[in-house]
């Protein structure tokens, strides 16, 4: 008896109210040449007795487990397998009937073919459509690969995943995006433009736990990026402007113990990947500060630029070329450079670290860090406010998605600034940023807000 064309397997844990309709959007799929594992992970709801009504049928099978979390469970169902190709479905969403039949035929029809996932509808807890998410089309618009498939309904050449050494189980979510790492950097991916299956928002999914899959994330690229890459050599450049709020010179206010300063050169020297730090200000007090605290750190360069290059509004072309210049003299050169605004208090070394990674990982030119903007915006016509790229309609476009350059970080390599004359020339990546590293102190309110946040040990 020949093995099926297609593994799937239903994750579950407590969705006793949901299973049924995953189950039942598998077996009425288009095609029947496959193999289905329901898998239990130990649900305490009354999820076994909806499952075990499917037992006696022939292609399914079912395993039940105690909380051996997501990636454990994905590579129990690789090593299970039977298929050509394998695809977890989670048991709070639901398939379209044609999901298998397409995603089966695009990897027939490539043998390069890695993976290939579908767009897809969201979903309320009840199942009613809410909104439609429309990916990149990956023949005509990607070259840039930093924006992954979702991680379920994703269909995978198990063979190739294998190969990969199938997942990591030492990150217990953000699967796809581990995955999407491996197969973008060794096999082709693609995408098919049309909604096949529905992803359902109830609040209580593992993706509603921002912090949980940004830390993640940092891991992934961190772990991927030491085994196979050189990291590139990185100058950070901090430059400091005598910066007044309430008559006190901002880059040196204490709270704490610690001046804005010293919190931002903490955060650089605790990164893995920086090379060395520029201190860079035409303001004599500021000056007089770093080379007292700083001037005995060999990590640390302190240079006077001139007072032209730091008003406000100039570009900071001159103050990177003139760091560059000063790191030469001093026999010291680099690959990369990156800025990091002062402004912003809460960045960390590992958002420092991760846009590292991520240059290196997407083989970008530059990387902004950002956050994910779903307001409206709107114009005003003359006659009306319309909102921004239609945001306002039922259909999320991927080309459409907004984001806001917060946190204080562009990197980009020496190359591409050189070409462009600018950081933020040829291909750019991001790294999403939280909602901490995204506060930044710009006003009075900001200033004050800050200080109540370090006083009450609600952010340290």
């Amino acid at each position: 008896m020949r093995n099926p064309l297609i593994t799937i397997y239903i994750t579950n844990f407590n969705y006793e109210k949901f299973i049924k309709n995953a189950i039942e959007s598998v077996l009425a799929q288009s095609i029947q040449d496959y193999e289905l594992f329901i898998i239990d992970d130990g649900s305490t709801d009354d999820s076994k007795s909806i499952i075990e009504n499917y037992r006696d049928i022939e292609n399914i099978s079912i395993i039940y487990q105690q909380n051996k979390g997501l990636n454990i469970t994905n590579n129990v169902a690789m090593r299970a397998a039977n298929g050509k190709y394998l695809m977890r479905l989670d048991a709070d969403d639901f398939l379209e009937k044609e999901a298998l039949e397409k995603m089966s035929q695009a990897l027939e029809s490539d043998k390069e073919l890695g993976l290939v996932f579908p767009d897809y509808y969201y979903v309320d807890a009840e199942g009613n459509r809410t909104g439609i998410e429309q990916r990149h089309n990956f023949e005509k618009e990607v070259s840039l690969y930093d924006q992954p498939a979702h991680g379920a309904c994703t269909m995978i050449r198990l063979q190739f995943l294998k190969e990969l050494g199938g997942y990591n189980e030492s990150f217990t979510c953000q699967d796809g995006y581990d995955l999407w790492i491996k197969f973008i950097t060794h096999h082709k991916v693609s995408n098919i433009n049309i909604p096949l299956f529905s992803y359902r928002r109830h609040g209580q999914n593992l993706t509603t736990n921002e912090e949980k899959i940004l830390k993640t994330r940092k891991q992934i690229k961190s772990v991927f990026v030491d085994e196979h890459f050189n990291s590139p050599a990185t100058l950070a450049i901090i430059p400091v402007r005598n910066t007044f709020i309430y008559g006190i010179n901002l880059p040196l206010f204490e709270i704490e113990g610690k001046s804005l300063l010293e919190r931002k050169i903490k955060s650089c020297l605790e990164s893995q990947k920086l090379n060395q730090i520029v201190i860079s200000s035409a303001d004599e007090d500021i000056l007089s500060y770093a080379s007292e605290k700083f001037s005995g750190d060999d990590k640390i360069s302190i240079i006077e630029r001139p007072k032209a290059f730091a008003e406000k509004n100039q570009s900071l072309n001159d103050t990177i070329e003139q760091s560059l210049n000063f790191e030469h003299d001093h026999g010291r050169e680099y690959k990369a450079i990156m800025t990091i605004a002062i402004e912003y208090p809460f960045l960390d070394a590992e958002t420092i670290d991760e846009a590292i990674n991520t240059l290196t990982l997407f083989k970008s030119d530059a990387v902004l860090s950002v956050r994910p903007d779903n307001r409206l915006y709107y114009q005003h016509t003359g006659k009306t406010l319309e909102p921004i790229l239609d945001q306002d309609k039922f259909t999320k476009l991927e080309r459409e998605a907004l984001y806001k350059g917060v946190g204080g970080i562009v990197l980009s390599t020496i190359k591409n600034f050189q070409k462009h004359g600018k950081m933020t020339g040829g291909r750019i990546s991001h790294v999403v940023v939280d909602q901490k590293t995204a506060f930044g102190i710009f006003s009075k309110f900001d200033f004050e807000l800050f200080q109540s946040l370090i006083q009450h040990n609600q952010i340290q």
